[in-house]
């Protein structure tokens, strides 16, 4: 039988990346799955990839609005979530002396205070044994130049899974945080910088590496499937990195 059989997944930014990915996995793996996005040719294109074998609904994570209208379209159509994955995010890279208030509302708006009220508005549709699973990052725990709004709402998330992971355990909702590294995504396509700076960063960023290389979105993915089946039931609380060893270990070469 497939891990998620039956199972009600949301997944929001699940229309590029890590979030498709993950629900061409959760797909697969016999769940329900709702993704989310923003961009009108992103939310087209994954309509067509996933070829209506899943949910695609346009939502902004950062609209209060918009994330109360989603949790009533999952309840009308589903009536609960078994598993919620708050994939969503942006990064945007600015050393302290450049950044504005802008630049900090519109990562905070989106990293933490939208997964924030989504588990808030959630919370009644949440099965019980459900798993939530928070995508930060390994900038939550290493100083990189530039990162400093965007790794305080990584870590700020990271700190909101232990929190949660004990408030929701009575319920039996488990808790879990992935923090992944150097992902191939087209967020770094996303950072405001140019291109050649975007190349330096990833080249950089791979030779810090123990493994020396960027993930794919689908290694990503399949810690997710992990945390949301049945095979994670006595695992919450927990913020496993996935990132080549970037955050512990000492590259070499």
């Amino acid at each position: 039988m497939t891990k998620l059989h039956n199972k009600v997944a949301l997944i929001t930014g699940g229309t590029t990346g890590i979030g498709l990915a993950t629900a061409k996995l959760f797909i697969e793996q016999g769940a329900q799955v709702i993704v989310t996005g923003r961009n009108p040719e992103t939310l087209s294109a994954a309509e067509g990839e996933l070829a209506g074998k899943a949910q695609v609904v346009r939502s902004d994570v950062s609209s209060l609005d918009d994330i109360g209208n989603l949790v009533n379209i999952i309840k009308e159509r589903h009536g609960r979530i078994d598993v919620l994955f708050a994939n969503a995010g942006v990064a945007n890279f600015l050393p302290i002396e450049a950044a504005d208030e802008a630049h900090l509302d519109t990562q905070f708006n989106i990293n933490f205070k939208g997964p924030y009220f989504l588990l808030q508005k959630a919370l009644p549709l949440l099965s019980e044994g459900a798993s939530v699973i928070l995508n930060s990052s390994v900038a939550a725990q290493r100083g990189m130049g530039g990162s400093s709004v965007y790794a305080a709402t990584k870590a700020a998330l990271s700190s909101l899974g232990r929190t949660l992971a004990v408030e929701l355990a009575p319920r039996g909702v488990r808790v879990n945080v992935i923090s992944p590294g150097p992902i191939d995504t087209p967020i770094y396509g996303k950072l405001g910088l140019p291109a050649d700076a975007v190349d330096g960063f990833k080249s950089t960023l791979s030779g810090s590496v123990a493994l020396k290389r960027f993930a794919q979105s689908a290694e990503v993915a399949n810690v997710a499937l992990f945390l949301a089946s049945s095979d994670a039931t006595y695992i919450t609380g927990q913020d496993i990195a996935v990132d080549g060893g970037l955050s512990t270990l000492l590259a070499q070469g």
